[in-house]
């Protein structure tokens, strides 16, 4: 399922993203990579707000449905 289907406060760990080359590469130097577990802070609308490591970061809805959990 989707990233933007996860419940705020819960910790998953990405299957597969997809979507074209630069857009998964420029996800991977975000920190976002296959195996790699997240954390969802926050979501509006399908925006969501994640852990990842040690940094916060925002995605739009469009970005994080491209993230499947």
């Amino acid at each position: 399922m989707p990233l933007t289907m996860a419940i705020p406060g819960e910790t998953v760990i990405i299957r597969r993203i997809t979507g074209k080359d630069e857009v998964r590469q420029h996800l991977a130097e975000l920190g976002f990579t296959v195996d790699s577990m997240v954390t969802v802070i926050s979501q509006l609308a399908g925006n969501v707000i994640l852990q990842v490591k040690d940094s916060r970061i925002a995605l739009d809805k469009t970005m994080a449905n491209r993230i499947f959990i």
